[in-house]
């Protein structure tokens, strides 16, 4: 792919959204990789949000206390050799974010328009360098409405149970049945909110992962992305 002399015409943005468990954040980790982009993960920016109000004794429903505290966060993501590396005031908290005891609260809060504003306002700033891979609930309707390439990433409740079970067999041995009952209990609560819910961009291109394996889901992104790399040139 000729950079004509490192021109960033050549790089676009892509947005991947989806329900909570449907591997968004694996895929646009392989996805970024594959392009060379840098991969921001919107939920662990959440997380670090819910992390820092446990600490800091603010409920998950303060609205005001948690849009005082966002405005003195500093979140950085950093590449890491396993993937990205979180960062809150300086501590990296990238295995703190993946409790439960955060997992349990960071839908809620999200649900919060000061701490959206704020955040939303970070992701709008790295990807104005373009070459970056985006995922969350609403990227490509209100983050980065204009990203050149928008994957809406779905799979069954069954499906995402049980990769979620999965991932933490062998930490906390959480039911199937719970989990099950849980994802689809932030299904509703992401689609129903007021605030930037879950929703799936009109020019999404629909991607059901339930009978597909991450790698082929990937290869299908970057199908996408060369087509619209292609046309951006």
């Amino acid at each position: 792919m000729g950079m004509n002399g490192g021109s960033i015409s050549g790089r676009i943005n892509v947005a991947i959204d989806g329900p909570a468990g449907a591997g968004k954040s694996t895929v646009a980790r392989k996805v970024a990789e594959q392009l060379g982009y840098i991969y921001i993960d919107t939920g662990a920016m959440y997380r670090a949000v819910a992390y820092a109000a446990i600490g800091a004794g603010i409920t998950p429903d303060d609205s005001d206390r948690l849009g005082k505290l966002v405005q003195t966060l500093k979140i950085v993501l950093a590449p890491g050799g396993e993937g990205q590396t979180v960062w809150l005031n300086g501590e990296n908290i990238t295995a703190a974010i993946r409790t439960r005891e955060v997992t349990l609260i960071v839908s809620q809060i999200a649900s919060h328009e000061p701490v959206r504003l704020k955040l939303v306002e970070l992701q709008r700033g790295l990807a104005d360098a373009k070459g970056i891979v985006m995922d969350g609930r609403d990227i490509g309707t209100h983050v980065l409405p204009s990203a050149e390439v928008k994957v809406f990433l779905m799979a069954s409740v069954k499906v995402r149970a049980l990769r979620r079970f999965q991932e933490l067999s062998g930490n906390a041995q959480v039911p199937l049945q719970q989990l099950e009952r849980e994802i689809a209990e932030r299904d509703r609560s992401d689609e129903r909110r007021e605030i930037s819910p879950l929703i799936c961009a009109k020019d999404a291109e629909v991607i059901d992962s339930t009978e597909l394996s991450i790698d082929q889901v990937v290869a299908l992104i970057l199908d996408l992305c060369r087509t619209k790399t292609v046309e951006a040139k």
